[in-house]
């Protein structure tokens, strides 16, 4: 019991120090700039407290399961006996890790729906557009796009491909979809490949991609098992303006024909 109250001691006290740059911004613009004192002090030590026990606690779960999981899943799936290979097989054939894939795209499906900040946008847009863009549709949307990225991700660690190659390619269907788009959805399709990629999505994929790089045959981590965040912020964008898109083409359909 000692040893993780002085382990927690310690966690809190290097949160506190992260999180100290802004407290002091905040404060600094408060008293110099703004130069008005804050308006609930009482309130606002309290939330900071909550956010520095809530930043040590996520800290410790991450290293006690999601980081665990995710390279325990990766490892299990890429097993000679799983696959079904020859254990001293150097070169395995794409199309054994079919499994690999399909739990990479539905665990970036999962996490991207249960992802706080996409939630926190989806609402804020359903609301502002007076219902005009669903929360609902929003999401799922980004969540499929999130499932695709993860699968090609784990293809490209699988088949040792260059990252830049999907990257360049994703970005140049971006610019495609921009000019099409509905100009309403634009700067939130952009937005929402950036908040899929925050607390819940990231430590999962990233222990995902080092499992995975250090399981395959010819794979090194530290140049192969990272880029899975990159997928999982391009192709939601994808994905949302693909949604627009659609819906654009439908409505347009279902409008009445002119007399």
């Amino acid at each position: 019991m000692f040893d993780w109250l002085m382990h927690f001691a310690l966690k809190l006290l290097e949160t506190c120090r992260d999180i100290l740059p802004i407290v002091g911004t905040i404060i600094g613009f408060q008293l110099l700039v703004i130069r008005k004192p804050l308006p609930h002090p009482r309130k606002t030590i309290i939330g900071f407290f909550y956010v520095l026990l809530g930043i040590v606690f996520f800290l410790e779960g991450l290293d006690l399961a999601l980081f665990p999981l995710g390279s325990l899943m990766a490892s299990q799936l890429t097993t000679p006996d799983f696959l079904g290979i020859d254990p001293v097989a150097q070169a395995v054939a794409w199309q054994s890790y079919c499994w690999v894939y399909i739990f990479a795209a539905s665990i970036g499906f999962a996490t991207a729906l249960a992802e706080p900040s996409l939630l926190a946008v989806a609402l804020k847009a359903e609301q502002i557009s007076a219902g005009t863009i669903r929360a609902w549709g929003l999401r799922i949307s980004v969540a499929i796009g999130v499932g695709f990225g993860l699968a090609l991700g784990t293809f490209r660690i699988v088949t040792g491909s260059e990252l830049y190659l999907y990257i360049i390619g994703g970005y140049i269907i971006v610019m495609i979809q921009t000019r099409f788009a509905p100009k309403l959805i634009i700067g939130l399709a952009y937005d929402s490949g950036a908040v899929t990629t925050s607390m819940v999505t990231v430590p999962l994929v990233t222990a995902l991609g080092l499992g995975l790089a250090a399981a395959v045959p010819g794979r090194n981590p530290l140049l192969d098992g990272f880029g899975l965040i990159a997928f999982a912020s391009l192709f939601p964008v994808i994905a949302v303006l693909g949604y627009a898109q659609i819906a654009q083409w439908r409505n347009k359909d279902s409008l009445p024909p002119k007399t």
